[in-house]
């Protein structure tokens, strides 16, 4: 199985970046303006992305520490049975947000542009939180003409 990996440096504290991986308002700002569902272990979020997109289910929450979600619906196919982890580390004076997609079944073109989309949205998250404005989809960077 393959998995997508990415760190990103946010100079925020772990209690400011948490509310962002966990609430409804705080994924809104830098993933996509279209979510509902965040809470507790057992909730299922629903991300969507012109209509569609893919809903998780909250499997771990450690406040300030560590959040993990398990794909949990049908689209994209290609996600079914993976998991989203976000871990967060303080070093300096920065937290450090380790982000990992997991138990992807196959390395294909689409887990491809996933990984680069999840850099993008990390990005994203970084900004939201640094400068008050993230670019969450539909306002997102593009990283292709389709």
């Amino acid at each position: 199985m393959a998995s997508i990996n990415h760190q990103v440096g946010i100079s925020a504290t772990p209690e400011q970046i948490y509310p962002f991986l966990t609430t409804n308002s705080g994924l809104s700002k830098w993933w996509t303006t279209d979510v509902k569902g965040a809470g507790e272990v057992g909730s299922l979020i629903e991300f969507r992305f012109n209509g569609g997109g893919p809903d998780f289910e909250v499997l771990q929450l450690i406040p300030n520490k560590r959040v993990v979600w398990k794909h949990s619906g049908m689209m994209p196919e290609a996600w079914m049975g993976t998991e989203v982890c976000f871990d967060l580390r303080v070093e300096g004076n920065q937290t450090f947000v380790r982000f990992t997609h997991s138990h992807w079944q196959e390395i294909t073109d689409f887990m491809a542009h996933c990984s680069t989309k999840w850099a993008v949205f990390l990005l994203s998250l970084k900004a939201a939180l640094e400068g008050g404005k993230g670019k969450p989809f539909p306002n997102d960077i593009p990283i292709d003409h389709s």
